[in-house]
């Protein structure tokens, strides 16, 4: 049966990857343009709700969209060059939950990723909700009762597919994003360009129709009437931190792919939803029952097209609809990486940031194809409810990075010559972003954007309960590594000599995480149980290689030089001791798949040896403690049973 598994395993997601090919990162990382398609497709795909929410929100004053517009466009280009300066001033990416944990707390940083958590995980359900509505405009009717579960399957093969790997998802999705590029870009520019003397006349009714609203509503009634439609287009804005985010999966040099990511997404992004709405008025688009205004605007364009015009519509539409799903690869890409990053920090359990043997966050992915699936059924699929749900989130991340870098360039302005012009663009990226996070949650809470609120909160209530749960361990954890001062050598050991190998004595093989209270706890148990049985000691320590280390490298050599280091002084104490000693390393993705080579190891040098891990346990045994720790001791022991060599479990009461 496991090979069974393992072959279906590989078959979905792929052969394993090599962390130590020195060409590793340079094959994993994405250029500008991959990185726009893949962390890019979910701000381009706003356009396909966005502008048509703020158009609607004007209630009949349609001409006053062309302000709103232009509002947009500056909102787009001042949050997307606040997000540059954070892509500077953090190359190794974190986004939004590393910015606010820097600049403000670590607390707001986690409030800060919860939020982005929640939003990503929004972003992949609504995505797939509207892509299947949109494809299902296309079909009979009688199909309609299996939208749902299409839209199940197209999320249970993203997941599987964000498992291969990012270049292994972002490929396939090419063509996709390049057919919606083309379509839009020739559909706004043959509106300008036929229209081209219809714009003064826009101008005209739009400062005409400001005019007469300020006469029926009042001045500050066409103000509010502009602010709600500007603030009911927020869903626009989506997306655009997860540049900064995926910094880490991006090609070196980094912060310039980063930069030139950015500036992609900020001008794609402005000129679509600058375009769509100018076009809107320049070909008189009214609502109709059952369609899009983009449809309705593609079909008044292409009408005497001919057979050509049918061609064009539909392929226009069809590039939007698959754009729907492209935009939930932005929730896979920056999902897991605020996940890992949060784990790191014990925020969050521990094994969110180990990486599969594919070198992907294989549990941060589950974690948000599984959250994806949840509020796609219980919303039933339906647009409508998802969307009160959505844009409410990002916004608070907006608003707590922004904050947080204007409050770092108010401190530097004595060290940086420029911190006037950066502080000016932080800051008003942080007024504008205020401004629509508090108009989102007034217009969308009794609606149901309470859900996302409580959701959220509870979110972070749990991330509270599992970091206080990690620091008191650690201070329990801490009397154990009294013991390293303990064994503390100098520089110049005072045993006379390398004991040699003890051949009437047994061998003691005793698995290690680093020279600390763990290890040496269960070094003296070993003494302690058995006296002098044991004269020689094999230290195995398997430095693990998760998300916080795999950025490059430089980072695995280091921790190459951390395991030495650590064996080292082990080897070193026994060698004091009288003991003969040896450490040996293993490094990898996975200490149970390492587990195989250390067998190996053991049964060939060493028949006669017992293998001893350390597990810790605690005063109550619940699904709790087994969550939020491994029980690998207890892994590897079944391991080696079934290679007959003994593995003892040595007790850590904390």
């Amino acid at each position: 049966m496991p090979s069974i598994f393992k072959n279906i395993k590989t078959a979905l997601v792929g052969q394993a990857k090599n962390p130590f090919d020195r060409t590793i990162f340079h094959k994993l990382s994405l250029i500008a343009f991959l990185a726009w398609i893949g962390l890019g497709a979910d701000g381009l795909s706003s356009s396909c709700y966005g502008p048509e929410s703020a158009f609607l929100a004007l209630s009949g004053h349609t001409y006053l969209s062309i302000f709103v517009a232009i509002a947009t466009v500056i909102t787009v280009f001042l949050i997307s060059a606040s997000y540059s300066q954070i892509i500077e001033l953090f190359p190794s990416g974190g986004g939004g939950y590393l910015v606010a944990s820097k600049l403000l707390n670590p607390s707001l940083g986690m409030v800060s990723g919860c939020a982005l958590l929640i939003d990503y995980v929004l972003t992949i359900s609504l995505s797939i909700a509207s892509g299947a509505d949109a494809v299902f405009s296309f079909l009979p009717p009688g199909w309609l009762p299996f939208k749902l579960e299409v839209g199940v399957f197209i999320l249970i093969v993203l997941t599987i597919l964000n498992m291969r790997g990012v270049r292994e998802t972002i490929e396939p999705l090419i063509p996709i994003f390049l057919v919606f590029l083309a379509t839009h870009l020739f559909a706004i520019l043959y509106a300008f360009f036929t229209h081209a003397g219809e714009f003064p006349v826009i101008v005209a009714q739009a400062r005409s129709e400001a005019v007469n609203a300020s006469a029926q509503i009042g001045v500050a009634g066409v103000i509010l009437l502009m602010l709600r439609s500007y603030s009911l287009g927020a869903g626009t804005y989506t997306g655009i931190e997860a540049v900064s985010n995926g910094l880490p999966i991006l090609r070196e040099p980094q912060v310039e792919t980063g930069k030139r990511t950015m500036a992609y997404m900020a001008v794609s992004l402005a000129f679509t939803v600058f375009g769509l709405m100018a076009a809107y008025l320049l070909f008189k688009v009214v609502p109709q029952s059952g369609k899009t205004l983009n449809a309705v605007l593609f079909e008044n364009m292409s009408v005497n097209w001919g057979p050509w015009g049918n061609v064009f519509l539909i392929t226009t539409l069809v590039s939007e609809a698959l754009l729907l799903f492209v935009a939930a690869q932005t929730g896979f890409l920056g999902g897991p990486k605020v996940i890992a990053n949060m784990a790191l920090d014990r925020w969050l359990p521990n094994k969110f940031a180990n990486l599969s043997d594919r070198l992907v966050t294989q549990n941060g992915i589950m974690i948000m194809g599984i959250a994806a699936l949840v509020t796609l059924i219980l919303a039933n699929g339906k647009v409508q409810l998802l969307v009160i749900f959505y844009s409410i989130n990002v916004f608070i991340t907006f608003f707590l990075s922004l904050l947080g870098m204007s409050r770092h360039w108010w401190n530097v302005r004595h060290e940086d010559k420029k911190w006037k012009q950066r502080i000016t663009i932080s800051g008003l990226g942080l007024f504008l972003t205020t401004f629509i996070l508090l108009s989102v949650i007034v217009i969308k809470f009794n609606e149901g954007g309470w859900v996302t609120l409580f959701v959220t909160g509870s979110l972070i209530i749990a991330a509270v309960l599992i970091k206080r749960h990690y620091l008191s361990v650690a201070k329990l954890l801490h009397r154990l590594n009294s013991l390293v001062h303990a064994t503390t050598i100098t520089e110049k050991p005072n045993f006379t000599g390398i004991p040699k190998f003890d051949t009437t004595g047994r061998v003691a093989v005793i698995l290690v995480n680093g020279f600390n209270g763990m290890g040496l706890h269960s070094l003296f148990n070993v003494t302690r149980f058995f006296g002098k049985e044991f004269k020689n000691y094999i230290f195995v320590q398997v430095g693990v290689i998760d998300a916080g280390n795999f950025k490059g490298a430089a980072e695995i050599s280091n921790l190459q030089i951390q395991i030495q280091k650590d064996l080292s002084r082990y080897v070193d104490f026994m060698h004091e001791q009288g003991y003969f000693a040896k450490g040996i390393p293993f490094m990898g993705v996975d200490i149970v798949n390492e587990a195989e080579k250390i067998i190996a190891v053991v049964a060939k040098d060493y028949p006669n040896a017992v293998v001893f891990g350390g597990q810790l346990v605690f005063p109550e045994d619940n699904i709790w403690t087994r969550w939020l720790h491994n029980d690998t001791a207890f892994i590897l022991q079944r391991k080696f049973y079934q290679e007959g060599i003994p593995f003892v479990v040595l007790p850590i009461r904390v």
